[in-house]
């Protein structure tokens, strides 16, 4: 929680900044860490206090309950979507066609950002009416969802946003990439340039900046993958082997992994920042560039 805090709050900084908050590639970053930010709070800090701690604040009051089962599927959804939507920006702004690179607008991104968050919204507000604290022994309550169809609806929509995005994200990827290199091996002439396009009839190249923001987008989406994969193939073997009578050393080794996979998957929203560091110049420079405000600041320059 900490360092996630951290991660997702410098990253807003940065891609707000005058030399990065022009392209819609950022506004999807800013996005992401928003989203990512909220679902420490909502979702992480609650784990946090239950497996750590013993106090468990869902089991004792139903509203709290609900918004925090509610707040962990929106959040997730709405961070995987806009990082979606970031490689889709990224594959038009790197496409050797004029008219869809003219696509990558800033308008499309906060129009894709606010359908995607309302639509997202809506649909689970199913949680906020299907969930409810449950007794499961004496003094012993949980937040859960209500038996019957419900609770078999979420197995198979979990297992489904567990394998999805993931592919999705793997396509897009190697899409963009695909384009980067498509671009690189076309010979260029000299050209009077104005802004990403090029004049007359020679092909458009990616700007240093747009490279950087490709760059780290990937970074994400690999590191979003990596993370996710492990709850995608524990969800399958819990649905193929539902009903099948395990032994006690089986159900241990299914909660540990279960465990392990629930601690991966919160990852990606946590490191944003450190693997933007590793691996962009451009970044780098943007975080040093406030470090250095930052201290003068302290320091009564």
């Amino acid at each position: 929680m900490f360092f996630g805090t951290i991660s997702c709050i410098f990253n807003c900084i940065v891609f707000i900044r005058k030399n990065l908050r022009k392209s819609p590639c950022s506004i999807y970053f800013v996005a992401v860490n928003i989203s990512s930010l909220l679902f420490i709070y909502a979702s992480l800090f609650p784990q946090t206090l239950s497996n750590g701690y013993g106090i468990n604040l869902t089991a004792n009051n139903i509203v709290y309950c609900r918004l925090t089962i509610y707040a962990s599927f929106f959040l997730q959804s709405v961070n995987s979507f806009y990082l979606f939507f970031a490689s889709v920006d990224r594959i038009l702004i790197t496409s050797s066609n004029a008219s869809t690179r003219r696509l990558s607008t800033r308008r499309l991104a906060y129009i894709c950002i606010m359908g995607a968050t309302l639509f997202w919204a809506l649909f689970h507000i199913h949680a906020l009416i299907l969930v409810d604290i449950l007794q499961l022994g004496p003094n012993y309550y949980l937040c859960y969802f209500q038996p019957g169809v419900y609770p078999v609806f979420i197995a198979y929509y979990t297992l489904v946003f567990a394998i999805l995005p993931p592919i999705t994200m793997a396509i897009t990827g190697l899409w963009t990439v695909k384009n980067i290199r498509r671009l690189n091996r076309v010979k260029t002439v000299p050209v009077v340039w104005t802004n990403t396009a090029s004049v007359g009839n020679v092909q458009n190249s990616a700007t240093p900046k747009d490279r950087q923001l490709i760059l780290m987008l990937l970074i994400d989406i690999m590191v979003y993958i990596i993370c996710t994969i492990l709850i995608a193939f524990y969800l399958m073997e819990q649905q193929i082997t539902q009903y099948e009578t395990k032994s006690y050393e089986q159900i241990e080794v299914d909660t540990f992994i279960g465990n392990v996979a629930s601690v991966s998957v919160s990852i990606p929203f946590c490191v944003g920042f450190y693997t933007h560091l590793i691996v962009s110049k451009t970044f780098r420079s943007e975080v040093k560039t406030i470090l250095t405000s930052i201290g003068g600041f302290c320091c009564g320059h």
